[in-house]
């Protein structure tokens, strides 16, 4: 699908800013955050009192008389993943600060945010957007135009499909995704299937990182009684109970059950900043850490 000269000239806002805040926000926390997988040996040393005893070189120790311990350098270079929720319920929103972020221009900043994080700090950035089938897959690059690959495929992202399975999409990356790496999901999980599951299965293998995009439309219905609505992934027209709808799709409860599963999670609404909210979920990681 062709963008518009508006759309075309928001993309481009998004890539500019993007570019600019993750060199004031974003460089630490991600990179004290999301850190290397391996470890490759670099010396033997004395031990010192502190020291990790399971990194002790026995051999050396027997030769010498004294303790000495493995010095461990860690590989920084990773895999980042993203997956990106483009279904139909993403075009919807009230418009959040400046009156046109729906929940699709929200995805797209968050994901420009992160792609140039990852590429500053040299990891590999591959990019997954999804309905209820894939939609797009691009294979992880650390060359500094995959950046705006990755965000021009983001905000492009209307897919053929409305529907939402997670569960599939996370399947499609384990099963693509041999090597360990971290995942970063991006969506309003507005989806009934079994995703926690899959979230679960996922994290075993991989650092898993969620963001919950929501927007104010979604609590305000609780006071409205019986509301006719058109379903955005279905097209169907339902008559709902505001108060039960907003209550089934509770934010707290989507981020409680990620957390759960194993994942790391923020939730963002289309009226925050979305640098400031990734800049906020790397530093809680990093100090977890």
């Amino acid at each position: 699908m062709s963008l518009t000269a508006e759309e075309l000239r928001e993309l481009r806002r998004v890539h500019l800013a993007a570019g600019r805040r993750v060199d004031s926000l974003l460089a630490g926390e991600y990179r004290a955050a999301v850190r290397g997988q391996g470890m490759e040996f670099e010396e033997v040393r004395a031990y010192v009192p502190g020291d990790d005893v399971r990194h002790i070189d026995w051999n050396v120790t027997a030769r010498t008389g004294e303790p000495f311990i493995k010095v461990f350098r860690e590989e920084r270079q990773l895999t980042v993943q993203l997956l990106v929720d483009c279904s139909g319920s993403t075009r919807v929103g009230s418009g959040g600060r400046d009156g046109r972020t729906l929940r699709r221009l929200q995805i797209a900043r968050v994901a420009g945010g992160i792609a140039y994080a990852s590429i500053r700090n040299r990891d590999q950035l591959g990019l997954v957007t999804f309905t209820d089938r894939i939609e797009r897959y691009l294979p992880p690059r650390t060359r500094r135009g995959h950046v705006w690959a990755v965000i021009q495929a983001v905000y492009e992202a209307i897919g053929e499909r409305r529907g939402t399975d997670i569960e599939a999409a996370l399947a499609f990356l384990a099963r693509t995704q041999r090597r360990r790496s971290v995942v970063i999901l991006v969506s309003d999980f507005l989806d009934d299937g079994d995703w926690p599951q899959a979230i679960a299965r996922l994290s075993r293998r991989h650092e898993v990182h969620a963001l919950v995009v929501h927007d104010p439309l979604d609590h305000q219905l609780s006071g409205l009684g019986l509301v006719e609505v058109v379903d955005a992934e279905t097209g169907q027209v339902q008559l709902v109970d505001g108060a039960s709808w907003a209550g089934k799709q509770a934010v707290g409860a989507v981020t409680r059950e990620l957390i759960r599963r194993g994942a790391r999670v923020s939730d963002m609404s289309t009226h925050d900043d979305p640098f400031k909210v990734l800049q906020q979920h790397f530093q809680r990681v990093g100090a977890r850490r």
